[in-house]
């Protein structure tokens, strides 16, 4: 709060449309967060009012701000509204263990109304012989979030300026990938769960158009659907959501054949091997000159 004069100062060099979009939502998630500085997280209807109010609401705010540029149109609200929530409940579902760890006092962004139905106590789920109850809460929360994917493909369609599109469409591509990684992973009950660096990379590097969006929903999405296990109780809806994300990909007309690998590098380690060893000659051959 010592150095807010900066902050006033840079509000109040920017035009009058920027300025009412930020006064309005600024205004608004305060007040919302601060409703749940005392209120736990019990209902779904608490979960997305919370996470519409720390992340839905920058939603708002940046297609506000996007129009007030004059690059875009005013997006939908519900359709703001989803791509913040998507992020929001990912980063909730993979930070787990961090959460309920911290000090002086657990973070419980789990909906008690879900979590319930699996142990008596949230943290239970860290206790290794709680593994297939968590397992099948952590399935919950991945098939509960996957419901804002189709709003996230609709509002990322109708964007025209490149930079806003990439600001836009790589973390979302990100987070499909994150609820690939941490459905049906017990590992979110035991560490730190997140993609790996190098498809991080590919993901920033290659995301330039709707067909790049599109193929990475797709094949994430099925990478997910082949995690699914028809002994967990919300298999069959999880199912029938990644279906309709795939079948939204499909009918895009975009699709192109790439290959995302969560788990391990499609580089064979002999590969890795030859590059290096090029390397070391090139800079032997280098240093000798």
């Amino acid at each position: 709060m010592d150095k807010f004069h900066h902050v006033s100062t840079a509000f109040l060099e920017l035009g009058e449309g920027y300025q009412k979009a930020i006064e309005e939502i600024t205004r608004r998630m305060g007040a919302g967060m601060a409703k749940f500085i005392c209120k736990e997280v019990e209902t779904v209807g608490d979960y997305e009012e919370y996470c519409h109010y720390v992340a839905g609401l920058v939603g708002y705010g940046l297609s506000r701000l996007f129009y007030a540029a004059g690059t875009e149109d005013l997006a939908p609200d519900s359709l703001s509204n989803s791509m913040g929530l998507f992020l929001q409940k990912t980063n909730i579902i993979r930070d787990y263990l961090e959460d309920i760890n911290e000090i002086p006092k657990s973070r419980m962004f789990w909906p008690r109304e879900i979590w319930s139905k699996y142990a008596n106590k949230l943290e239970d789920f860290k206790y290794e012989e709680n593994s297939e109850k968590a397992v099948q809460c952590l399935n919950d929360l991945v098939t509960n979030a996957l419901i804002h994917a189709e709003d996230c493909l609709q509002y990322m369609s109708a964007l025209k300026d490149h930079a806003i599109f990439r600001f836009c469409a790589i973390p979302q591509i990100m987070a499909i990938g994150t609820c690939a990684l941490c459905y049906n992973n017990v590992n979110v009950f035991r560490g730190v769960v997140k993609m790996r660096r190098g498809l991080t990379a590919r993901v920033i590097d290659e995301t330039n158009s709707m067909s790049d969006v599109y193929t990475a929903f797709y094949e994430f999405s099925s990478l997910l659907e082949s995690k699914i296990d028809d002994n967990d109780p919300n298999a069959t809806l999880t199912r029938k959501r990644v279906d309709s994300i795939k079948q939204t990909c499909r009918s895009s007309g975009f699709l192109k054949s790439r290959g995302y690998h969560l788990d391990k590098s499609p580089y064979k380690p002999i590969l890795l091997m030859i590059v290096l060893l090029l390397v070391a000659i090139i800079f032997g051959v280098l240093y000798t000159k």
